[in-house]
Formats: C-alpha cells, sequence, structure tokens
C-alpha cells in the first residue's frame, strides 16, 4: 500500500496555514483542527486508490484538499484543477516544496484541457448533479469518481439519479459523523423520455 510520507504533509499544513492569513484557503476556525478536518477527511481516500491509477484530477482543488494531500501521500500524479488565481499559486508553491507530482490548471473546470483519467476526486465542491456534469467527461472508460460529500449526500444522490445512471457505493466518512465517501462508476447521461 502507500507509505504516507507524513514530513512533506507537514511541510503542506505549515504553508498552508501560512497562505490561509491572507488567501482564503480553509475557514479561520478550522486551522486548529486543520489535520482531522482537511488532511485525514483527504486521506481516506488512499484506500480507493488500489491499485494505483497512472494518474488522477481533483477538480475544484482548493486549498489542496483531497488531490495534493492524495499526491503527497501517495505518489500518484494528479492534475489539480482550481479556477482561482491565487489558490492556484498556493498550489503550485506547495507542490514546489513538498515535491508533489501535480500539475496546476488554473482555469474553469470545463474549460481544463486535461486528458481522461481513471480516477476523478472532488470535496466540498457542489451538488452532486453538477459535480457528475463537470467529473464525466474527464473520466476514462471504467473510471470513477471519488467525492467527499456530507449530510445532504443521500438527497443529492436522489436529484442526480433524475439526470444520471451511475453506480454508487456509499462508505462512511472515518472523520465526519455526518459525511461519507461515494465511488462513483458507470456514470452516464439519462436519456430524456420521449413524448
Amino acid at each position: 500500500m502507500f507509505h504516507v510520507k507524513h514530513a512533506q504533509l507537514e511541510r503542506f499544513v505549515t504553508l498552508l496555514l501560512r497562505w490561509n492569513r491572507t488567501v482564503n484557503l480553509i475557514a479561520r476556525r478550522d486551522e486548529a483542527a486543520v489535520w482531522q478536518r482537511h488532511v485525514e477527511d483527504s486521506l481516506q481516500l488512499l484506500p480507493y486508490l488500489a491499485p494505483p491509477p497512472e494518474r488522477a484530477i481533483d477538480i475544484g482543488s482548493g486549498g489542496g484538499f483531497p488531490g495534493l494531500v492524495l499526491a503527497i501521500a501517495s505518489g500518484i500524479p494528479f492534475d489539480l484543477i482550481e479556477a482561482d488565481q491565487r489558490k492556484a499559486a498556493f498550489l503550485r508553491e506547495a507542490a514546489r516544496e513538498t515535491g508533489a507530482a501535480v500539475r496546476v490548471h488554473a482555469v474553469r473546470i470545463e474549460a481544463a484541457a486535461v486528458p481522461p483519467a481513471a480516477v476523478v476526486t472532488a470535496r466540498a465542491l457542489a451538488p452532486l448533479p453538477r459535480l457528475l456534469g463537470w467529473a464525466a467527461p474527464l473520466l476514462a472508460p471504467g473510471g470513477a469518481l471519488l467525492a467527499l460529500k456530507g449530510a445532504q449526500a443521500d438527497t443529492e444522490l436522489t436529484e442526480a439519479a433524475r439526470e444520471w445512471h451511475m453506480r454508487v457505493d456509499k462508505r462512511p466518512s472515518r472523520t465526519h459523523p455526518d459525511g461519507c465517501i461515494l465511488r462513483i462508476s458507470e456514470i452516464a447521461r439519462a436519456q430524456p423520455e420521449r413524448p
């Protein structure tokens, strides 16, 4: 399995907290709990990356959760897509400081010119129907979306089922009592019914 690189993760967290003074990467109230609330939350996706894909894509990377944390911990190359230029600058600096194998794309998700990957990750980005619309074109055949979701996951799954066919594996989060991990595969738009 993966040998988590704690020294690089500590460097990442130190840099994150320094940048958070000027760029809103995480909520100020979360700074004291950054390891449990953000890093450990991201790391719980590691078992879903076995066997390791050739590369993965993280959409709406923000402060690096989960994509940059997973790239540091696993050594898997990640494309990080983040439209906010200041957050993208942070991601580039964090990648340089930690030696993470990432490429940062400072563009909107729909405009990202990246080849599809076997795994797409997302955390705290958008309701599932919209998230699937962004993730589906980025997934290689047979690939899966790994989404960290909160208390509204079941409602979002019901709404998404109106527009999408998909196979869903839902597991409880180890870090948030109301959270869950969704592994979504076989994603295809539902055909509108003919009158």
